[in-house]
């Protein structure tokens, strides 16, 4: 069976979620509710950074993978890391997944107001521009109509709760499935 495989951090990985509850699981089912013939892998890892992402491509991308749903930079935008770094790993990322036959669907993330304007600026444009530069579809917002809600996250104010991951499972679908009828 061909595969989806979401690559991420917790967000992805799902967080102070049951594993049926995780974003992943959420665009499962409703793959299979549409009649997509996919199977999702679920490659999230909690506290995962571009670089690391980078590090773990290889056998993420084993098997037919057909899709790959790029959720990283949030870590590197928290701690800091340079945007120019964040950018070339995320550029790897991309032009190996292609290598192998994967399209690309690349989820933006917008930095907390406290990183500071030229810093959170210069991250945020990263997401846009490789979407340029590779022509790819991009989720402006990964966590848009979730973050800063409090009934939608969790305690800790930054991981969505289950009615918040079903919104993210919502927007990711949104701009996948054009691409997966592409394919049909």
């Amino acid at each position: 069976m061909p595969k989806i495989v979401a690559l991420g951090d917790s967000l992805t990985a799902g967080y102070g979620l049951s594993l049926h509850e995780s974003y992943p699981s959420l665009l499962q089912e409703q793959l299979k509710r549409d009649g997509f013939d996919y199977e999702v892998v679920n490659a999230g890892v909690s506290g995962d950074t571009t670089a690391g992402g980078l590090r773990r491509l290889d056998w993420t991308l084993e098997g037919d993978v057909r899709f790959v749903i790029l959720e990283l930079g949030a870590n590197d935008i928290l701690r800091g890391l340079p945007p120019a770094e964040m950018r070339k790993n995320l550029s790897q990322i991309i032009e190996r997944s292609r290598a192998r036959g994967a399209e690309v669907l690349l989820a933006g993330m917008l930095a907390p107001t406290n990183s500071g304007a030229e810093y959170g600026r210069a991250s945020m444009e990263v997401f846009p521009a490789l979407a340029k530069q590779y022509n790819l579809t991009l989720i402006p917002f990964f966590l848009d109509r979730v973050a800063g809600i409090d009934n939608l996250n969790q305690a800790d104010g930054v991981h969505p709760n289950p009615e918040g991951t079903r919104l993210v499972a919502e927007t990711v679908y949104q701009h996948l499935k054009p691409m997966l009828e592409k394919k049909r």
